[in-house]
C-alpha cells in the first residue's frame, strides 16, 4: 500500500487510546470514534502491572504515569478477620522488567490521550452500522454522520456495537455478585496507613482490594465483590451510586483495617459483574475487536486494561507486518496469538482463585511482553500440567 493504512476505532476508553498510540508507532492513521459528549473523571482506581506496563512504556507515557502512580512494595493477600498473610508477591521492577503502579484511571486516561494529536479523538459519534465495500469499511453514527477507513477496530466495551455486528447480540452472565468502588481523601482515615502494599483482604464468600493511587498517599481506592441477588442488575453501569451503609453492613466482620477504610468512605458506587464467555470469533472481513468488546472479564485479576492494552500493541504488529494487504489474515493471527491467553485469563479471573495462596507461578502473566513476543505461536499462559484456576 503506498499510503498509511487508516484504522477508524470505536470507542475512547483505555484499550481504544492504546490502539491508538501503537498504530501510530508504526505509521499508521488513527482515528477514534466515542459516543461520550465529553470525558469525565470517574472515581475509579487501576492497577498497571508490568506485562501492561511495558506496552505503556514504547508509547511513551511511563515517566509521566510515574509522576502521578503509587507504586506498591507487592501484592498482599490477608485473611478477611485476623489479618494473616496467606502470600505476599514483592513486586520489584527487576523482577519482570517494568514497574507495578497504582493510579487513578483518569490519569492513564489522560496520560493516553496528551500521547496522541489532538484531531484523533471525535467525541459525540454513537455507532450505529459498518458496511464494509471493496478495500475499506464505511461507519454510520446516531447522528447522521460518517467516516471511512481501511479498517475498523471495536474498542467499545462489553456493550460492543461492533461486537454485536461481527458476532451477533450475546447475553451476559450474572452469577449473582455485585462490586462497590470508592476513591477518597486518604486524610479522612484520621491517621490510618493502608500499608506499602496492595491488599487483597478474603473472605469466605466475598472480598475487598485497597490501595492508594498517588505517590502523595493522600488518595485511597478500594473496590469489593459481594454476592447479591440477581434482581439487583445495572447495565454494568460505573456511574451507578451505591449505599455506603449497606457496604459497611457486608464488611461488617472483616478486620478492623477494611472496617475503618469504610467507615471513612463517604460514598462509593455499585455495579453488577457480569460476565460473558469467550467468543468464537474476534474480526470478520476488515473489522476486529479488542480488550473488553473481545474478551470482556471480571476485574478479579486486574488484568482488564492490562490485557486490552496488551491487545493493542499486538494488533498494531500484526497489521505493519502485513503493510496494508492482508487485513484479515492479520486480525486472524492477532486473534491466534492472543485469545489462547485471554481465555485462559478469563477463565482464572471468573473461578478468584489468583494469589489467593502461595505456590503459582505469575512469570507466564506479568512477564509477558507483548512488544517482542512471538507472533507464530500463541501467546503466553500456563505450562501443560499446572491447574488454570491457580
Amino acid at each position: 500500500m503506498s499510503r498509511p493504512l487508516s484504522i477508524a476505532i470505536v470507542g475512547a476508553g483505555i484499550g481504544g487510546l492504546a490502539v491508538a498510540a501503537t498504530l501510530r508507532r508504526f505509521g499508521m492513521e488513527a482515528r477514534i470514534y466515542e459516543q461520550a459528549e465529553r470525558f469525565a473523571r470517574i472515581g475509579a482506581g487501576i492497577q498497571m502491572m508490568p506485562n501492561s506496563m511495558q506496552v505503556l512504556r514504547q508509547i511513551g507515557i511511563e515517566e509521566r504515569l510515574r509522576r502521578v502512580s503509587f507504586a506498591p512494595y507487592s501484592h498482599l493477600n490477608r485473611v478477611w478477620d485476623t489479618g494473616e498473610v496467606t502470600r505476599e508477591l514483592p513486586m520489584p521492577e527487576s523482577l519482570y522488567g517494568a514497574p507495578y503502579l497504582c493510579m487513578h484511571r483518569a490519569d492513564l486516561h489522560e496520560a493516553l490521550l496528551a500521547a496522541l494529536p489532538p484531531d484523533t479523538v471525535y467525541l459525540g459519534r454513537k455507532l450505529v452500522g459498518l458496511d464494509e465495500t471493496a478495500g475499506s469499511v464505511r461507519l454510520t453514527f446516531a447522528d447522521g454522520g460518517s467516516g471511512r477507513a481501511d479498517a475498523v477496530v471495536g474498542a467499545d466495551g462489553v456493550h460492543s456495537v461492533v461486537r454485536d455486528i461481527i458476532v451477533g447480540p450475546d447475553a451476559p452472565i450474572h452469577k449473582g455478585r455485585i462490586a462497590y468502588r470508592a476513591v477518597f481523601p486518604a486524610g479522612l482515615m484520621n491517621g490510618l496507613d493502608i500499608g506499602p502494599s496492595r491488599t487483597k483482604w478474603w473472605g469466605p464468600d466475598r472480598h475487598i482490594v485497597i490501595y492508594y493511587t498517588n505517590p502523595a498517599r493522600s488518595e485511597v481506592y478500594f473496590v469489593t465483590s459481594v454476592p447479591e441477588p440477581a434482581e439487583w442488575l445495572t447495565r454494568e453501569s460505573w456511574s451507578a451510586k451505591g449505599d455506603v451503609n449497606e457496604l459497611r453492613e457486608a464488611y461488617a466482620g472483616f478486620h478492623r483495617d477494611v472496617r475503618a477504610v469504610l467507615d471513612a468512605c463517604p460514598d462509593c458506587h455499585k455495579w453488577a459483574i457480569l460476565e460473558r464467555e469467550p467468543l468464537p470469533r474476534w474480526s470478520q472481513g476488515r473489522a476486529v475487536l479488542l480488550g473488553d468488546a473481545a474478551h470482556p472479564m471480571t476485574p478479579y485479576m486486574a488484568q482488564g486494561g492490562a490485557t486490552a492494552i496488551e491487545d493493542a500493541a499486538v494488533l498494531a504488529r500484526c497489521l505493519a507486518e502485513v503493510e496494508g494487504e492482508d487485513i484479515d489474515g492479520a486480525f486472524r493471527r492477532y486473534e491466534a496469538h492472543r485469545k489462547p491467553r485471554t481465555s485462559v485469563i478469563q477463565a482464572i479471573s471468573s473461578a478468584n482463585t489468583w494469589m489467593r495462596e502461595g505456590g503459582s507461578d505469575t512469570a507466564w502473566l506479568y512477564g509477558y511482553d507483548a512488544w517482542r513476543a512471538d507472533l507464530a505461536k500463541p501467546a503466553g499462559y500456563p505450562a501443560a500440567g499446572e491447574p488454570a484456576t491457580q
